[in-house]
This record gives C-alpha cells, sequence and structure tokens, in this order.
C-alpha cells in the first residue's frame, strides 16, 4: 500500500504541473468555471484544461493551430471563443470530444477553408460565428448538416466570392443568419431555399445583381430581410416570379445602402408584391435625387401592405430642392406608423399629411421643423387618428403656438416636445382634450402655468429651470422634476392621485409636514421585524450568504473535498488484497514522473526499456489510463498489476505545489523501507535539506536507500541501463 500511495502522490504531483502551468498562463482558470484567457498573449491553447471548465475565452491572442489533443479534457465545455487570434488550421478531431458545447466563435482568424468534419461532434452546437477568415467559399456541399441545433450562423469575409447549392443543406430553422458577401460574385439560386425558417438574416451585399435572386430564394423562409452596404438596381423581374403564396418576409431593413430616384419609383412598385411585407426601414442611406418617382406606374401597382415606415440618418444630397411627392397620397392611406428622423425633414405638405388617415404614431425627432412649418404639416383635417407625436430635438420655440397646432388632432394623447427651446411658458394654451402624456424635458422653461392641461396623467418637466411646482393637476399620476432648481417638494393636496415622483438632482434640503399631507397614523408599538421586515429579512440572507461564502472559500483553500475523495480511495485500497493475483500483473513497472520530465522519460527511457531484449512493459499515464476513470482509481489498478513502481525524482517534483498535500500524506505511512517493490531514479542531483521539510518520509528514504542516478556521460550510461534492467527483473 506504501507505494501505491506514493505513487498516485508522485502520479498527482505531476498532474499538478499542468495545472500549475494552466493557471500561470490564464490565472482565472484556477477558481472559476468561467476560464477567461483573453487578451495574454498566447502562442498555443494551455495545457491542463480539465472537464469543470465551461466557458473558454482565448480571444485576442496569436494561436495559429489547434491540436487534436488540445481540448480532449474539456468535455463540459459550453462556450469556446477563440476569435481574434491566427489560426490557419485545425486538427480533424480538435473538438470531437465536445458534444456539450453550443457556442464556438472562430471570427476574425486565418482559415482558408471550413470542414464538416471540425462540426462532425458538435450535437449541442447552437451558435457558429465563422465570419473574418480568408475562406472563398463553403466547398461544394454543406459543413453545417450535423448540426441539427444550429441557431444562430455568421459565415462570410471580404474574400467571399460563392455560395453554392447544397452549402447550407441540413439546417432547418435559424434564428439569425449573417452573410458576410461583400464581394459576393455568384450566388447559385436556390442555395438559401434549404432553410425551412429564418427569423433575422443579415446579408451584406455591394453586388446588385443577385440582390433579386437572394429574395426569390427568401420569400417562404425569412421573417427580417436586412440588407447593407447595397446599390439598389433598377430591376424589371418581378420579385415573386413563380411563387406562391403565402409569403413569410415580414420586414425589410437597407444600412448604409445608395437609392436614386429610379431604384426608390421601382422598388415601391415590386415591393408590392411581396403582400406579407408590412415594415420598411432604411437607415444610414443615401438618396441621390430630388423625389421625381414615377408617379402614375406607383398608383396603377395598387395598395401597399406596409403599415411601419422607419427613416433614420437618410442623407438627401440638395435636400432643398426635393419634390413635395405629389401623387404619393394613394400609397400612405394604410400607414399606422412612421419614423422620419435625423434627416434633415423641415415639413409635410398638408395635401399629403391629410391622407395619413390610419397613423397612430409620428415621429420626427432631431429634423428641422419650426413654428411656421409646423402649422402646415398639422394643417386642419391632418393626421386624424394620429395618438403618439414626437416632436423632440427640432426647432420649436413657442409652445402656444404648438398646443394650437396639436389641438387639430382629436386622438392625440402622448406628445413628445423635450430638447426644444422654448424658454418662455404662457399662461393659457389650447391642447387636444385626449392629451395624457406631455414630455416638456429639457426645453429651458423657468416656470410653470395653467398653460399645462388639467387632462395630464403623465407630465415630464425634468432639465429645466424650474425653482417650484404649484400646479393644479387632478388627474396625474406620474410627475418627472430631476434636474430642476427646486427646494421644496411639490405640495400634495393640488395632485392627489399621484404614485410615482422623481424629484432627484435638486436643491432639497428639507422637508416640511404639510409637504407629505396624509391620514394621521395612530399611536402604535411594533416590533423590529414589523417595523424593518425587509431589512431584517435582508441580514439574515446576507448573513446565510456570508456563512455560505466562508465555508465554501475555507474548503477551497484546504482542499476539503479532495482530501475527502482521497481518503475514501485510500480506505479502498487498504481493504483490497496486499498483491493482486499473478494472472492480473500485466505491467513490468508503473512509471510516476513529473510532466516536466516527460521528454526524458517517454523519449529516452521508455524507448531503451521497451525495445530491451526481453522489452519491459510499462505503464505510463498518458498512454495506459482508462478514460473517464477517476485519476486515483487509475493510479491504484496501475499499481496493483504492476510487478514494480518506479519513480523518476527531480527538482520539479520537490518543488512542485503537491507538497501541500504531503502533510496528511505523512499519516497515512507513504514510505515503508524494506518494501523492494519501488525503485528511485534519480534525474538530476538533488540535495537533502533541498527537499521540502514536509517531504520528511522522501528525505529518509533518500538518505537510507540506494537508488540510481542518471549519468552525464554515455559510457556511465549504459551502466545506468544494465542497472536499471536488472532491478526491474529482481
Amino acid at each position: 500500500y506504501t507505494w501505491r500511495v506514493l505513487a498516485i502522490y508522485m502520479f498527482l504531483a505531476a498532474n499538478l504541473s499542468e495545472q500549475q502551468a494552466l493557471k500561470q498562463a490564464c490565472p482565472s482558470c484556477d477558481t472559476t468555471q468561467l476560464c477567461n484567457c483573453s487578451s495574454m498573449g498566447l502562442d498555443f491553447i494551455p495545457l491542463g484544461l480539465t472537464a469543470k471548465i465551461t466557458l473558454l475565452n482565448l480571444a485576442h491572442n496569436r494561436i495559429k493551430h489547434i491540436r487534436s489533443q488540445d481540448l480532449q479534457q474539456a468535455v463540459n465545455l459550453r462556450a469556446l471563443l477563440l476569435q481574434s487570434n491566427q489560426i490557419s488550421s485545425i486538427d480533424e478531431d480538435s473538438f470531437q470530444s465536445l458534444a456539450k458545447l453550443e457556442l464556438l466563435d472562430l471570427s476574425n482568424n486565418s482559415l482558408s477553408h471550413v470542414s464538416p468534419v471540425w462540426f462532425g461532434h458538435l450535437f449541442s452546437l447552437q451558435h457558429l460565428h465563422l465570419q473574418g477568415n480568408s475562406y472563398r467559399e463553403l466547398g461544394e456541399s454543406s459543413p453545417f448538416s450535423s448540426l441539427r441545433n444550429l441557431s444562430s450562423l455568421h459565415v462570410g469575409n471580404p474574400q467571399f466570392s460563392v455560395i453554392r447549392q447544397g452549402n447550407f443543406e441540413g439546417i432547418e430553422l435559424l434564428h439569425k443568419l449573417w452573410i458576410d458577401g461583400s464581394n459576393l460574385g455568384q450566388y447559385e439560386q436556390g442555395s438559401l431555399k434549404s432553410i425551412k425558417e429564418i427569423n433575422h438574416m443579415i446579408i451584406n451585399l455591394r453586388n446588385s445583381n443577385i440582390f433579386s435572386e437572394i429574395v426569390r430564394d427568401l420569400l417562404h423562409s425569412v421573417t427580417w430581410l436586412e440588407v447593407t452596404e447595397i446599390k439598389l438596381p433598377v430591376e424589371k423581374k418581378s420579385l415573386v416570379q413563380n411563387s406562391t403564396r403565402p409569403f413569410r418576409i415580414q420586414k425589410l431593413t437597407f444600412k448604409e445602402a445608395f437609392f436614386t430616384d429610379q431604384t426608390i419609383s421601382r422598388g415601391i412598385v415590386l415591393l408590392k408584391e411581396i403582400t406579407s411585407l408590412k415594415e420598411v426601414e432604411a437607415i444610414d442611406c443615401m438618396l441621390e435625387g430630388q423625389g421625381r418617382w414615377t408617379m402614375e406606374e406607383i398608383a396603377k401597382s395598387g395598395q401597399s401592405f406596409v403599415e411601419t415606415v422607419t427613416i433614420i440618418n437618410v442623407v438627401i444630397q440638395n435636400f432643398h430642392l426635393f419634390f413635395d411627392l405629389d401623387g404619393m397620397e394613394s400609397q400612405i392611406n394604410n400607414l399606422k406608423r412612421l419614423t422620419i428622423a435625423s434627416s434633415n425633414v423641415f415639413m409635410v405638405p398638408c395635401n399629403l399629411a391629410r391622407h395619413f388617415s390610419s397613423l397612430l404614431y409620428l415621429d420626427f425627432h432631431d429634423n428641422l421643423l419650426a413654428n411656421k412649418r409646423l402649422n402646415e404639416t398639422i394643417c386642419e383635417g391632418s393626421l386624424p387618428s394620429l395618438q403618439t407625436l414626437n416632436l423632440s430635438q427640432n426647432s420649436l420655440k413657442f409652445l402656444e403656438q404648438i398646443a394650437k397646432y396639436t389641438s387639430r388632432l382629436p386622438k392625440l394623447n402622448n406628445l413628445d416636445v423635450s430638447q426644444n427651446n422654448f424658454g418662455g411658458i404662457p399662461d393659457v394654451c389650447e391642447w387636444p382634450k385626449a392629451l395624457k402624456y406631455l414630455n416638456l424635458s429639457s426645453t429651458q422653461i423657468s416656470k410653470v402655468t395653467t398653460c399645462i392641461p388639467p387632462t395630464l396623467e403623465v407630465l415630464d418637466v425634468s432639465a429645466n429651470n424650474l425653482k417650484e411646482f404649484g400646479l393644479q393637476l387632478p388627474l396625474l399620476k406620474e410627475l418627472y422634476l430631476t434636474k430642476n432648481h427646486l427646494k421644496t417638494l411639490p405640495g400634495a393636496t393640488p395632485i392627489p392621485n399621484l404614485v410615482a415622483l422623481s424629484v432627484r438632482r435638486n436643491k432639497l434640503n428639507s422637508f416640511s409636514k404639510e409637504e407629505f399631507e396624509g391620514a394621521q397614523v395612530g399611536a402604535v408599538h411594533l416590533s423590529l421585524m414589523e417595523c424593518h421586515r425587509s431589512l431584517v429579512v435582508s441580514m439574515i440572507c446576507v448573513l446565510v450568504f456570508l456563512v455560505i461564502l466562508l465555508l465554501v472559500a475555507v474548503g477551497y483553500k484546504y482542499h476539503v473535498v479532495w482530501y475527502v475523495r482521497m481518503t475514501w480511495a485510500w480506505l479502498r485500497a487498504k481493504r483490497k488484497p496486499k498483491r493482486a493475483p499473478p494472472k492480473d500483473v500485466c505491467y513490468d513497472a508503473f512509471v510516476s514522473y513529473s510532466e516536466n520530465d516527460s521528454d526524458w522519460v517517454e523519449n529516452t527511457m521508455v524507448r531503451e526499456l521497451e525495445q530491451a531484449c526481453p522489452p519491459f512493459r510499462l505503464c505510463l499515464h498518458k498512454r495506459d489510463f482508462v478514460p473517464g476513470k477517476w485519476i486515483v482509481d487509475n493510479i491504484i489498478d496501475s499499481i496493483e498489476k504492476s510487478r514494480k513502481t518506479l519513480f523518476v525524482l527531480s527538482e520539479h517534483f520537490v518543488q512542485s505545489e503537491w507538497c501541500k498535500y504531503e502533510l496528511d500524506f505523512s499519516h497515512f505511512r507513504l514510505f515503508d523501507e524494506n518494501n523492494d517493490a519501488a525503485i528511485l531514479v534519480l534525474l538530476e542531483p538533488i540535495q537533502s535539506k533541498a527537499i521540502p521539510k514536509r517531504f520528511c518520509k522522501l528525505r529518509k528514504i533518500m538518505n537510507t536507500k540506494t537508488y540510481l542516478e542518471w549519468p552525464a556521460g554515455e559510457e556511465q550510461q549504459q551502466v545506468f541501463w544494465e542497472n536499471l534492467k536488472g532491478a526491474l527483473k529482481s
């Protein structure tokens, strides 16, 4: 038993050196399941990764190659982040043991091809990022056919030029598909049709000639299609030719796209054919034109099914020459939500505004609207159904006029005019009768007057110059007074239904009894728990948490769990027979050594002994241990099946962190000087005093028992091998 335990001790010391290497390369891996090794200048995946790790972040390093054994032990890995390295090659079975992996990020590396073998065993993979590499195509078939649980896929790069039929075979449902096709030159019709359902697809596409082909393939699968960097073509063919209804596509977004009057005119006509399309967006786009659209052709093509239009930061060259879109009236009757923001809009013609008969929501924030033009935009009979209007960040100045114009909107209940410069505020204003929400924040007002409508339920006057607030607002439920100059709270009587009040960042320094008028509470005597129940419960929870945290910390620091498992294994070993039956002995010797000495052991000693005549059969942990079995059980079984136990001693071993455990091992009688089953090989000179004091038994053995020393000269080495072979035969 003595030599069994010593072998366990020596072997775990060797494994500890691997853990030391991992700890040095990536300190966070030593204490948590989340192993963050990003931006640490690593050239390779560190040794010592274990099954306890669930997230491994190796992003932003200099890794060039992923080897078969690098991730072999990380069997419980859920997320592997390898983006922004220099990876150019991956062994075919590198990910074979990662059956639980859900996220794999290989983006922004140097992969020149994508192999389906890499992903063959990733049965749980949901998110795969391959963008930003150097491959030009995905191959002749699908690299993703085995990924049945895939939810999001990112592919493509500036060199990506071909999409072939079959590239996406095996994928049936994707939440998100992102393709960088900025230089895509060839698209084989039907390539994307194999995917039955895609919730959101983003494609970076500059080649306008293949845009319509892709749209036709996606009519029945994509819910939201987002296209970036495209110069929209003047498409003559129908987008739905040879396609049957119903279609799935509901939302179409253009980002950083380029339009002309011709492409806009033709696009409006063609998009009407997609009867399922309900929302269109244009963000950070450019329009080269003056609004000279073919209104007759647009009108003949019938009604549009689009209900929501969003236009944000669209640049119109020479926008002051832009036409008033006369003739578009018939196309906007069904529109329900319209946003035109950060696009230099200064008015909407009254005739056009009157045809927004179904519009419920209108957002004109961050434009050039002024009071005079607002009278044209909100004219009599315009926007009859409008409920929400956002006019924030414009050039509005007179609140009385804004109130008058908006009073023409009979159903308006939500108005935002924040971040305009009003300065003053009149005493009387005429507002929409249904108005319930009013945002006057950041408008430079210094007082509030009865211009504020009494119908309000929510009022925001934050970030102004108010010194007091004393309005009578009987229906008000929420009041926001943040970032003003208030010295006292608003009275409770004028706002009896208030449920939310924000007064942060004011000049309040005291509160009077009158400011908190309400029903008086009678004299009662309550316990601490009744008075401060939340506080007491919180303190108890915090104390329990701290105790648990302390126990976990102590257990980790002193390796309590490891000691319990080790003691149990040692007790089981003690109950077994002292020596295995001869028929069960499989090896001449079990070799215990430090990982730092593996080169000498595996390339020098093993070659000399296993190629001898007759050859010796050696047991090494890397080669002969049973996968999946606990390491201590592997060691005990290997020692029992070996005639001898051969220890390779060196400075690497005696200086390892295994010394932490020696104090407990000393109570288990690790060494028995009269047992000849052990062979000690001294790989390099070790002074007895250099051995840590807690290795007391080892120090005693080295002082009383003969051991073999590895010599420097070749002649002496021959003698060493003869002596070692003789010891193994004895």
